[in-house]
């Protein structure tokens, strides 16, 4: 058949394929909050101090004194099917909704207060989320402040059962596990978000009316938040959520905020809400015509969208390349680089533009005429092996269809005869080896032990968060980066490999990896397991102090120059934790390690209980391979594997 008739044939199947879905059922629903009706009570649910007023629901108390630790729900009234329990299909969803969050008089005591006591910029705090939670909603005791009314101190940062929640956050205060105070982020079962974005505008002013976009594709997984204030383009933060097994099947949805000693009022103006499974409990003939109106709409969209899906389909792209798929030449993400705008920007690669050497090729700093920030662009030779042409389509390939905070970002790539090229963004504290032998800058201990958080959640992301298994193959302190506030940005995906979940080991025929690094079982078996990244997450962790550990004298290990660190005393259980871990991670059997999930479990948690270990005998080190052992003079860690717990 030739292609325009294919088209034709397309354009009609989709058209038809519109109209049937107009009378499909779905949940829809919108609110325009501006009306005078009160719906507290009757559409909504609104608890604590949630309540309508003109023309908005707001979540905090709006009087000056009250305030303080105020905090509030309003969600939808019934329950919101998330999946559907006998089939096992996900709902796909989106929820746009306008709000505000709104300063307060400065001038009032407690407001000075906070300004005086704490980072925040303006005296606001703390902020608010859209959220998914048990059917009915419930607001948590205990949940104000920086625990956002979503959990409370006690769950915060495993909430299990019940308490389950998947939250978009607008967050306006720096906590201890926030990367700065003013940004979205998202939240699975966790106040420490699994991915967000930085805000540039401040979330909260007297006059921004903000929109939030959020969206749920059941075929990808992925959850999408965007924002957008006063026309700027949209600020935007994805994760992977696997809703069956972080939600019941039923759940309620809706808005949750608080506040602290640092005050700011949250007000919701308008909500709209559509999802392809249909709510059993309101029924068809009684559908009101906004809610009709809204599922043909939402019905349009999906159904064009899967029109424009087909058209590509039958004409293909003319600008894919021998690189196979190119995923990140769709028009999203990554550009391509013309070889000349990348000579032009490092100066032709001028020698002080060099930032260093990563696997087969050299590092330079440039600067891009589209790119509002300084890049990094690491070269590979034209005469590059054919190893080092795999590299670079693995690492283009992989880490272009990645997004997570503590992942460097890919910003661009060429592929020319004169060489192979990505360009980054560039982290501007240089990677974590440098940071060890440095002696001009000590890292405190709050700082080494967000590192360790950092490059934790960067894995179990790769590992269990994501659309595919992502094994690195190459976790060391030179492929981790440190942003301006030091924290975690794990490079260089060269060596990366692509597993589906569940799907067993394949044994390859090259085993690459650094020396001291590398899990000496993967050398062995010649099979590359996430067993084998926590085998490296151990090692960047720790040096060798069994005698220590079973001594009871672990906290010993610390850096001798570390011990004036007033923070220390109050952080030895954080310490203790990270040095278990370490050892953990590194035990020559893999089938005795911590999964990812397990081992952030026991690092963000002073609750949760300790593994008890057991040093390694001759029995659990393979022959031929270079396990840990107290008594050995073998060592498996090159010099800058304590940075830790020592300071070399």
């Amino acid at each position: 058949m030739r292609p325009h008739r294919l088209l034709l044939v397309s354009v009609y199947t989709c058209l038809s394929y519109s109209s049937s879905l107009l009378i499909a059922t779905a949940l829809s629903f919108s609110f325009n909050f501006s009306s005078s009706d009160d719906l507290c009570d009757t559409e909504l649910r609104c608890e604590h101090d949630a309540r309508m007023v003109s023309g908005a629901i707001e979540l905090t108390k709006n009087e000056l004194k009250a305030n303080f630790f105020s905090v509030g729900r309003a969600s939808y009234a019934r329950r919101v099917p998330l999946w559907n329990n006998a089939t096992g299909e996900v709902a796909s969803f989106s929820s746009n909704f306008t709000f505000r969050i709104r300063p307060k008089n400065e001038t009032d005591e407690n407001l000075r207060l906070c300004s005086l006591s704490h980072v925040t910029r303006d005296g606001a705090g703390d902020g608010m989320a859209f959220f998914l939670a048990h059917f009915p909603s419930r607001l948590p005791p205990n949940s104000v402040g920086e625990n956002l009314a979503l959990f409370n101190d006690s769950n915060r940062f495993n909430a299990a059962g019940d308490d389950r929640t998947v939250a978009v956050e607008f967050d306006a205060y720096p906590n201890s596990w926030d990367h700065s105070d003013n940004h979205v982020g998202i939240d699975v079962n966790s106040i420490d978000s699994r991915a967000y974005t930085n805000v540039t505008k401040r979330l909260v002013s007297d006059d921004a009316v903000m929109t939030a976009e959020i969206s749920y594709d059941n075929r990808t997984g992925v959850l999408i938040a965007r924002l957008r204030i006063d026309g700027d383009k949209p600020y935007m933060v994805n994760a992977s959520v696997d809703m069956k097994a972080n939600l019941p099947h039923e759940v309620a949805i809706g808005f949750a905020a608080s506040t602290g000693i640092c005050s700011e009022l949250h007000q919701v103006m308008s909500w709209l809400f559509s999802s392809t499974l249909d709510d059993a409990t309101v029924a068809t003939s009684s559908t009101s015509p906004r809610r009709r109106l809204v599922r043909v709409l939402s019905a349009f969209r999906s159904s064009s969208f899967s029109c424009v899906a087909l058209r590509h389909r039958c004409h293909p792209s003319p600008s894919a390349t021998h690189m196979g798929e190119a995923e990140f030449e769709r028009g999203v993400g990554p550009r391509r680089y013309r070889y000349r705008e990348l000579v032009v920007a490092t100066k032709d690669f001028a020698e002080e533009g060099k930032l260093g050497r990563g696997g087969f090729g050299n590092v330079d700093r440039g600067s891009l005429s589209d790119q509002d920030r300084p890049v990094a662009i690491k070269m590979l030779s034209a005469e590059s092996s054919a190893q080092g042409r795999k590299e670079f389509e693995s690492e283009v390939k992989i880490i272009s269809r990645l997004r997570h905070r503590n992942l460097v970002h890919l910003l661009g790539w060429s592929d020319s005869r004169k060489g192979l090229l990505l360009v980054y963004e560039l982290v501007p504290e240089g990677s974590l080896d440098r940071h060890i032998y440095n002696t001009d800058r000590l890292l405190t201990w709050s700082e080494r032990y967000r590192i360790i958080l950092g490059l934790g959640s960067a894995v179990r992301y790769l590992h269990t968060e994501w659309d595919q298994c992502v094994l690195h193959g190459d976790i060391k302190p030179s492929n981790i980066l440190l942003d301006s506030s030091r924290s975690t940005k794990l490079a260089d995906f060269g060596l990366a490999r692509l597993v589906e979940h569940g799907a067993g080991p394949r044994t390859t025929h090259v085993v690459m990896g650094t020396a001291g690094y590398i899990d000496p079982e993967f050398v062995r078996t010649r099979r590359p397991i996430t067993e084998s990244d926590v085998y490296s997450f151990g090692i960047v962790v720790l040096e060798w102090i069994w005698n220590l550990y079973e001594k009871g004298a672990i906290v010993e290990a610390v850096d001798e120059r570390l011990k004036g660190d007033k923070q220390l005393d109050d952080c030895k259980w954080q310490l203790h934790r990270a040095l278990v871990v370490g050892l953990w991670c590194t035990h020559p059997r893999p089938g005795v390690r911590p999964s990812v999930v397990q081992l952030m479990n026991v690092l963000q948690s002073e609750d949760v209980t300790l593994p008890t270990l057991s040093r390694p005998g001759p029995s659990d080190i393979s022959p031929g391979s270079h396990a840990y052992n107290a008594s050995s003079s073998v060592n498996v860690c090159s010099d800058d594997v304590s940075w830790a717990t020592t300071g070399r």
